[in-house]
């Protein structure tokens, strides 16, 4: 309950008058709620992953591949970092991400698809990468 009361205090906007205050309140009582959700499903997800990918390629390997992955990830420009984080970290969905960065839907995906390309190469070189695109295909 702390948490809707602290962001009703931080909102740019608030209701003028008190008729107004308590539907606004529930609204924000409810994002709030639906927000948890997304992050306990987000969540969910990524252990799964883990889980998946830890038993599929050996948990000694995941230790190293994750420092790569991450020192990549930093080495990615500001946008398509932010484009990559947004999906893949943060678990959004493409119609969301548009919205966030207020482009079309197709422009979300062609900049995921590039930035997952560039991270592979940057984890596998070039070379490697390639031949896994090409499989996937």
């Amino acid at each position: 309950m702390h948490d809707a009361v602290e962001r009703a205090l931080r909102a740019d906007t608030r209701p003028d008058s008190l008729e107004e205050l308590r539907p606004w309140m529930f609204r924000v009582i409810r994002n709030l709620f639906y927000d948890e959700l997304r992050k306990r499903r987000i969540r969910r997800e990524y252990l799964a992953a883990e889980k998946r990918l830890s038993v599929e390629t050996g948990a000694d390997n995941n230790a190293a591949r994750d420092v790569l992955v991450r020192l990549a990830f930093d080495k990615l420009p500001p946008d398509t970092r932010e484009v990559l984080f947004l999906v893949d970290v943060m678990g959004l969905r493409y119609a969301e991400v548009a919205t966030v960065l207020d482009v079309p839907n197709g422009t979300v995906m062609s900049r995921v698809s590039r930035a997952r390309k560039t991270l592979l190469e940057l984890v596998e070189g070039p070379a490697r990468s390639a031949n896994k695109v090409y499989k996937n295909k």
